[in-house]
């Protein structure tokens, strides 16, 4: 026998209640009955989220709209983001379409529900990295996200799905000894100076800026009578989109004086380098040294740390590296300050006994 508590006494056009006094709403659009409740018992407060909502319902399956199916929508949803994003980011969504393909295949848009949502997080959710399924959920969000702007859905219950929680690593940060050893590794190996690599991962550690970043870098860019370096990322433009300026730390300023005494560009459009990255040299020079085989992002991690251990604020170190959060992501991920320096804080902890005048 049904709770009579919960049974829906009509008592206005597509507005009806419970017997807990509840309020639900009760619309058809294009023959689908949409059933919604008013989170309310107050009847002057339901009648304007009903009317709100029929509104909003009244915006649906407009002309064309209504039989499109969901790999239609994502293949032309894909294709619209792709001139505003760079192409990594936008391959990543690409590959998550690939995951989510199978399990939307030939469902409309409009009719798309919780459980079918459910049902990919079920079946897919077990075989993908807590990384992976982040994504593959945000892709879902943003996607239905268009479509209820585009009027073909009420509303996004992806948004009703939680992000996994991702295991956060502590990053590789090689100390000023290792990174000397590193130096001095490459240093004595002629296929890692001819190439360019050599002077690159000093360049990295001594600007932070990304790989993709350093090799973009022209002779233009570098501008020594102000001591300042434009970091523009090249045609593809950085992470974020946005030129930056840093200036030409000490180290920088050395590094870039002994390279052009060297070797000048012949012109002020040349690049500063002429390699994609160092990631080879940096391997073979840590198994040649011992060291832990450390990537080309432990050198931005070192930059960040450096900055931290000289007390700079983090607001100032975020700017250099391109961040545009004020410093949260520098507190958070570059904050891990490398053991010798955390131990020599330590030893100020000590409290000095009080001499015996003062008892």
């Amino acid at each position: 026998m049904a709770n009579k508590s919960q049974e829906l006494k009509r008592v206005g056009e597509c507005l009806y209640r419970t017997g807990n006094n509840a309020y639900f709403a009760i619309i058809k659009v294009s023959g689908k009955q949409i059933k919604r409740s008013l989170k309310t018992d107050d009847v002057k407060l339901a009648k304007r989220r009903l009317a709100e909502l029929r509104a909003k319902t009244g915006r649906l399956h407009g002309r064309g709209k209504g039989n499109v199916r969901f790999e239609e929508f994502a293949d032309t949803w894909l294709e619209s983001i792709k001139s505003g994003m760079k192409p990594k980011s936008w391959d990543r969504r690409r590959v998550a379409l690939v995951g989510l393909r199978p399990f939307f295949k030939g469902v409309l848009m409009k009719s798309v529900e919780y459980s079918q949502i459910d049902e990919w997080r079920r079946k897919r959710g077990g075989n993908l990295s807590a990384r992976s399924h982040n994504i593959e959920l945000e892709t879902l969000k943003i996607i239905f996200r268009s479509a209820c702007e585009r009027g073909i859905l009420l509303d996004n219950d992806a948004d009703k799905f939680k992000r996994r929680k991702q295991p956060k690593g502590t990053p590789e940060i090689p100390s000023r000894q290792d990174f000397f050893t590193l130096v001095a590794g490459l240093r004595g190996a002629p296929k890692a100076v001819a190439s360019g690599a050599a002077d690159m991962v000093e360049f990295l550690a001594y600007s932070g800026m990304r790989v993709g970043e350093a090799r973009e870098v022209k002779l233009r860019d570098i501008n020594f009578e102000n001591r300042t370096l434009l970091i523009t990322g090249g045609e593809l433009g950085t992470k974020n989109l946005e030129e930056r300026s840093i200036p030409l730390f000490p180290d920088l300023r050395d590094l870039l004086g002994r390279m052009f005494e060297k070797r000048i560009p012949p012109s002020s459009n040349a690049k500063l380098f002429n390699l994609q990255s160092p990631r080879g040299a940096i391997h073979n020079a840590c198994a040649r040294t011992g060291l832990r085989d450390f990537t080309v992002h432990s050198l931005r991690h070192f930059f960040a740390s450096n900055a931290i251990e000289k007390g700079i604020n983090f607001k100032v170190i975020a700017e250099w590296l391109g961040h545009k959060d004020g410093g949260v992501l520098v507190a958070k991920t570059y904050g891990h300050l490398r053991f010798e320096f955390s131990a020599e804080m330590a030893e100020r902890m000590a409290l000095t006994a009080p001499s015996g005048d003062q008892l």
